[in-house]
């Protein structure tokens, strides 16, 4: 039998071959992107402006320290209390907005001691550098939330529907007319 020689595989081809596999799959790639927290910044202000005159009534203070240990109104709660706490402040009714108008809308205790006005109400946030970060998001989360459940129960009650059902439009309206987030956030002590 005769004996055959092995034909050469021409291994010039292969490097553009191996080159544009690579492109191929760095082009068709997806890659995963981190999420970060939807936040929306505030308006660069003028230093020179007057703070806003607010009534110590109309201010929902929240206090993180450095343990974790969370301080709303003066007093210690759980992570789990500032949702309510925060629904009750804001939905209280106590008073009328900037324009004379009452809360028709609101659910609350109506507390003379307590915000006048949802448009009024303003949670602000303050927390030490030794404060967890999660714990602080944790706040900020169960603040948020207040004001989801209040969108919420209002959308249900005068249009049948939970608010992120609504139209654009309808959103927008209760967003800044009826359940406005105020949330001020002070910069964060050093001890």
């Amino acid at each position: 039998m005769a004996r055959r020689e092995n034909p050469e595989i021409n291994a010039g081809s292969m490097a553009d071959i191996a080159f544009l596999l690579l492109i191929f799959f760095l082009v068709t790639t997806t890659m995963d992107v981190d999420q970060g927290i939807s936040r929306k910044l505030p308006e660069k202000q003028d230093p020179n402006a007057p703070p806003p005159n607010i009534k110590e009534k109309n201010i929902f203070d929240v206090l993180v320290n450095r343990n974790n240990e969370i301080l709303v109104q003066n007093e210690y709660v759980e992570i789990g209390d500032i949702r309510q706490m925060a629904k009750d402040f804001i939905d209280n009714g106590g008073g009328v907005d900037a324009e004379g108008n009452p809360c028709d809308w609101c659910n609350g205790a109506r507390d003379p001691e307590s915000s006048d006005h949802p448009k009024k109400a303003v949670i602000s946030i303050e927390s030490n550098r030794g404060t967890n970060y999660a714990t602080f998001i944790s706040v900020q989360n169960e603040l948020v939330a207040a004001y989801n459940e209040l969108r919420d129960a209002y959308s249900l009650k005068n249009y049948g529907v939970k608010f992120d059902e609504l139209s654009l439009e309808k959103q927008k309206k209760i967003k800044e007319d009826i359940y406005p987030q105020i949330i001020s956030e002070r910069p964060p002590v050093k001890n």
